[in-house]
């Protein structure tokens, strides 16, 4: 009996050390959580272009991570640094945002959420391929098996495999590229610090997501609804800036094995806004979908959290 009061009395300590963590991680999934629905918004219904989304918004971002680099007078990184930021600015930055806008125009929100469930599974991929640990089979498994019933979620809601839309292969695309850069980025949140590696990626970014955003506004500004304007303001701001402070500041308080596993309500969250805001239909497909890829994600990352045998790095869905 003492021996279990004891057990208990360390797992309450553990839960409450860990609560600081838990709730920055939590508002930056919460933050996140709204991506995929208001860029759904704003270039379906806010009549956005996408090019105009996917690049504007991280310009926004870009202003925001430059003045708060200045203003606490952050050491810029090396050339070698500078070059594994690119990696960061690849994923994070260009490909995702641009990749999901694009997306966002021929599929509902809840279709590309579920796909999107892959991402923290696809990120210990990524990680554990870059740190060149070996998990074990069941890891391995777990993360084919989640990308296997994404597949086939995709294929179901689109009639069959020869219904694969082209945004299915950009939402794929979206995850692959978007896990190399979190996992790149987490290695580099250790040399860099953790938000000021997402404001480094962000303003190495800026010159050419400023010259897309030119592009896109070279027929003139988007006469785009209030809601279009809001939710790109909202993308630029929280799901490209804000949101990333909150996830790294919970990563960084940890434990990260624990805090990292929060991103796994996102979908859930994802697909709850897409009912309310968008008004989607989330039929039997979506619900079942979107478990059995959480369920996947969820032990593939459990599975190498056990496994690992080094130093895990910041896996963030955005």
């Amino acid at each position: 009996m003492k021996h279990n009061s004891t057990a208990t009395q360390e797992k309450s300590q553990a839960l409450l050390t860990a609560a600081p963590g838990l709730v920055w991680g939590l508002l930056g999934v919460g933050a996140f959580s709204l991506t995929v629905p208001l860029t759904r918004i704003a270039v379906s219904g806010g009549g956005m272009d996408p090019l105009f989304v996917g690049s504007g918004r991280a310009v926004i971002a870009a202003l925001l991570a430059a003045v708060s680099l200045w203003i606490t007078g952050q050491k810029r990184p090396s050339m070698r640094q500078c070059i594994r930021l690119g990696v960061v600015a690849i994923g994070v930055v260009a490909g995702f945002p641009l990749l999901t806008s694009f997306a966002m125009t021929s599929v509902p929100a809840s279709h590309g959420a579920v796909v999107i469930a892959l991402l923290p599974a696809a990120t210990a991929v990524a990680s554990a391929l870059r740190t060149k640990e070996r998990p074990r089979t069941a890891f391995w498994l777990a993360a084919g098996l989640g990308a296997l019933v994404a597949v086939l979620f995709a294929a179901i809601n689109g009639g069959g495999v020869a219904g694969l839309h082209g945004a299915d292969f950009l939402l794929f695309i979206a995850v692959v590229v978007c896990s190399m850069g979190y996992a790149e980025g987490g290695l580099l949140a250790r040399e860099l610090g953790a938000w000021q590696t997402i404001s480094w990626a962000l303003v190495l970014a800026s010159p050419v997501m400023a010259s897309l955003t030119a592009l896109s506004l070279s027929h003139g500004v988007p006469s785009a609804s209030f809601s279009g304007w809001v939710s790109f303001a909202y993308l630029g701001v929280v799901s490209m800036f804000l949101g990333f402070i909150a996830w790294y500041r919970g990563l960084g308080l940890g434990p990260m094995s624990l805090v990292s596993q929060v991103q796994l309500a996102q979908p859930v969250l994802t697909l709850g806004w897409a009912s309310i805001l968008l008004g989607e239909h989330l039929g039997w497909s979506t619900v079942v979908g979107g478990l059995a890829v959480i369920a996947c994600a969820l032990l593939a990352v459990r599975t190498r959290n056990v496994d690992s045998t080094v130093p895990e790095v910041l896996a963030v869905d955005r």
